[in-house]
C-alpha cells in the first residue's frame, strides 16, 4: 500500500475510536488508530480520570492494545482531535512511541472536522532526542563486558 491510501484509512480509524473517548472534564475527544507491521489496527481513545494526572491518552492507549495482543513492531500512528486544530501527541506519548518505533515512523495528525488537511511527521521530528536504555539483552552484554574488565583490574588480596 501506498503512504496516502494508509494515512486516510488510519485517519478514518482515529476519528471512528475518537467517538469512544471518555472526556467529561475537558470535553477534548482524541481517538488514535496504530497500524502493526501485520496490517491490524489498534484504536485507543482518551480515558480522562478526576485525578488529572491519571488520564489516558488515546496514543497510549492504541498502543498498550497492540502491545497487549502482542505486536512490538508498527508501521504509522494516526491522530484525531474533536478541535478545530490538529493536537500534537504530548510528550509521554512521543516517549512511548520511542520504546518501539524508529525515527522515521510516520505520524499523521488532523482535526476530525478537516481530516483531509493532515499533517504528518516523522517521530525524529516530534522527540528529536529521545530517552532510551539498553534493553535487557544488551544490558546483560554490557554488564558482563564491565565485570571482565573490573576482574582484570582488581588488586591481589593483600
Amino acid at each position: 500500500m501506498s503512504a496516502l491510501p494508509d494515512a486516510r484509512r488510519l485517519l478514518d480509524e482515529a476519528a471512528a475510536a475518537m467517538g469512544n473517548a471518555h472526556a467529561p472534564y475537558s470535553s477534548f475527544r482524541v481517538g488514535a488508530a496504530l497500524l502493526t507491521e501485520t496490517g491490524a489496527i489498534f484504536r485507543g481513545a482518551n480515558v480522562e480520570n478526576a485525578s488529572y494526572g491519571l488520564t489516558l491518552c488515546a496514543e497510549r492507549a492504541a498502543v498498550a492494545g497492540a502491545v497487549a495482543a502482542g505486536h512490538r513492531r508498527f508501521r504509522a500512528l494516526a491522530v484525531v482531535a474533536g478541535s478545530p486544530h490538529r493536537a500534537s501527541p504530548c510528550g509521554a506519548c512521543r516517549q512511548v512511541l520511542a520504546e518501539f518505533c524508529d525515527g522515521g515512523f510516520p505520524v499523521h495528525i488532523a482535526s476530525a472536522s478537516a481530516l483531509d488537511a493532515f499533517d504528518t511527521r516523522t517521530l525524529d521530528e516530534l522527540l528529536p532526542h529521545r530517552f532510551s536504555l539498553p534493553t535487557t539483552r544488551s544490558r546483560r552484554s554490557h554488564d558482563e563486558t564491565h565485570q571482565d574488565l573490573c576482574s582484570r583490574h582488581q588488586r591481589p588480596p593483600a
